[in-house]
């Protein structure tokens, strides 16, 4: 590949699940990758014989403060000279009940799936808008689509965040020649997704029944799940390219990817629909007499 073409891609979380795959998957078309994660053994175990001409591994914590993310970008930027695709890919599921976890769960959750997003994508737009381009990748979850799911309440806020801000930066960066990617993946089969335990800062035993129901859930699908996450990495990266499956294809602002994803979205937005078809002549019959058409 001609380095006039060859795109410099800097993804979060690699150690693991997508960001694993994603990583193989570019590497195998010839772009250049700054692999990043929170222990930098294992993201070296992860990669021991990977073509390291091309790829650079990173240690990188989300969560760390904006100050921290803001130096380990500039230390990024410096790999390669520039960053063409910035995939926000590290996160975690906390699984918890609103009420047992409180707002110090749902602090730990945000503080990694959404402030992390923030600060890492907020570190690389200076660079990107001086270059007028770039490509800005969010892997979010069709969890934002089913937040009844519990125990995983939190996380589907968290995801249901970085959908919101997504859609936001689509529409702040275009004037800069910026593209906003939302991914919104169903249930692949990833190591570890369901590992965590229930987390549990204020133990209410009337919920000991629904909370074990969802943790054992989770588990009896760990494992089991129809997604192929390299499959779904490959799409991603034709859709970022242009080419292969994606070629000739119009930009999307979001890719759900999964058929229980689109399952999951699809009988959500139904649902809404059918409510606001039954309420509408009530709740849009609300203005001052002089507004009215």
């Amino acid at each position: 590949m001609g380095a006039l073409h060859q795109k410099i891609w800097l993804i979060t979380g690699t150690s693991s699940g997508f960001g694993k795959r994603l990583v193989t998957s570019v590497l195998a078309r010839g772009d250049c990758v700054i692999a990043t994660a929170r222990n930098l053994e294992k993201l070296r175990a992860t990669f021991p014989a990977a073509e390291r001409s091309r790829l650079h591994l990173m240690q990188l914590d989300v969560s760390d403060s904006e100050d921290t993310v803001k130096r380990r970008m500039k230390e990024a930027l410096a790999v390669y000279g520039r960053v063409d695709v910035l995939v926000n890919n590290a996160g975690y599921g906390v699984k918890s009940v609103l009420e047992e976890g409180g707002a110090l769960a749902a602090l730990t959750q945000f503080n990694t799936n959404v402030f992390g997003v923030l600060n890492v994508t907020n570190a690389v737009l200076p660079h990107m808008r001086e270059r007028r381009s770039g490509t800005v990748v969010i892997i979010g979850s069709r969890s934002a689509w089913r937040p009844e799911v519990s125990p995983a309440g939190f996380y589907a806020a968290s995801k249901a965040a970085v959908h919101a801000i997504g859609e936001t930066y689509a529409s702040e960066l275009k004037p800069f020649g910026i593209r906003v990617l939302i991914v919104a993946p169903g249930a692949f089969r990833t190591e570890g997704v369901h590992a965590y335990p229930a987390t549990i800062n204020t133990h209410v035993p009337a919920y000991d029944a629904v909370r074990n129901a969802g943790m054992a859930r989770f588990a009896a699908l760990a494992g089991h799940e129809r997604g192929d996450p390299a499959r779904a990495m490959d799409l991603l990266v034709d859709v970022v390219k242009g080419e292969g499956r994606a070629a000739g294809r119009e930009w999307p602002l979001w890719l759900v990817l999964g058929r229980d994803a689109y399952a999951d979205v699809r009988a959500k937005t139904n649902r809404l629909l059918k409510t606001m078809d039954a309420w509408e002549d009530l709740a849009t019959d609300l203005e001052f007499p002089e507004c009215e058409l």
